[in-house]
């Protein structure tokens, strides 16, 4: 089992940043999983945001591409999501994923592990 634990939402202005933060523990050598950040407004489904292999190859959501930066720490089993310009829009809440060498598609992904969510909340 893995234990996913998110750190770093909260109330920022429009424009602003937020660095999220994934510590992970238990279950098999960090860098073995895939990791990924998605998250979830109120009255819209679950979306994929960003993701990283364990080589290191990194997938973006259109909306969010160029803003943020999705990182991996494998000495310190954390993985970073570095948001800047945030928008009104990316106000939801943000949850970590794992899965153990996942290769498939980041869009179609449903990992097998999960935290339990950090809010971001943008003003304008």
């Amino acid at each position: 089992q893995v234990q996913l634990v998110e750190s770093g939402g909260g109330l920022v202005q429009a424009g602003g940043s937020l660095r999220l933060s994934c510590a992970a523990s238990g279950g098999r050598t960090f860098g073995s999983y895939t990791m990924g950040w998605f998250r979830q407004a109120p009255g819209k489904e679950r979306e994929v945001v960003a993701g990283i292999r364990t080589g290191g190859s990194t997938y973006y959501v259109d909306s969010v591409q160029g803003r943020f930066t999705i990182s991996r720490d494998n000495a310190k089993n954390t993985v970073y999501l570095q948001m800047s310009s945030l928008k009104p829009e990316d106000t939801a809440v943000y949850y970590c994923a794992a899965e153990r060498f996942y290769s498939g598609s980041f869009y179609s992904w449903t990992p097998e592990y999960w935290g339990q969510g950090t809010q971001v909340t943008v003003s304008s």
